[in-house]
């Protein structure tokens, strides 16, 4: 499983368009699933972003998390980050997940999040959609279970 998450002012994902998710200071989660991902691999990857110090505190330190701030999660699906692009100029997505399988692994992790949260916003699986963002920083992290 991959995430890129991003620290951002605000965030929405906007699906023909209809907003259909929309968050204010917190994290914009792009997230992949890879055909061999499980719900441990969300597990872990939600663990890890959940406790992410990269908040400024009033020394300016990036020491306090997204509890810490109040912040907000957008969770957005994200099979291109599955690209393979080893061969030629059109990249190949053969690693990403079977859409129904991942479809199921997204909305899991959306539930994580949900749990700890109490809310999450999110995008549409298989639709295709505008992201709006201001990157905070900028602040943008690549997170691979495989490298966890």
């Amino acid at each position: 499983m991959r995430a890129l998450v991003q620290r951002v002012t605000h965030a929405s994902v906007t699906v023909e368009g209809d907003v259909v998710g929309k968050i204010g200071k917190g994290f914009l989660i792009l997230l992949g699933v890879g055909h061999d991902d499980t719900e441990a691999q969300a597990d872990k990857l939600w663990s890890k972003i959940s406790k992410m110090r990269i908040f400024e505190d009033e020394n300016g330190k990036t020491n306090l998390g997204l509890a810490d701030v109040g912040g907000e999660v957008l969770v957005v699906s994200q099979f291109t980050l599955y690209a393979n692009c080893k061969r030629g100029n059109r990249p190949s997505f053969t690693d990403a997940g079977a859409p129904d399988e991942a479809n199921r692994l997204y909305e899991y992790f959306a539930d994580l999040v949900r749990r700890d949260m109490g809310r999450v916003e999110t995008g549409s699986f298989g639709a295709m959609m505008q992201v709006d963002l201001c990157n905070d920083g900028p602040f943008t992290i690549w997170l691979d279970t495989e490298a966890l």
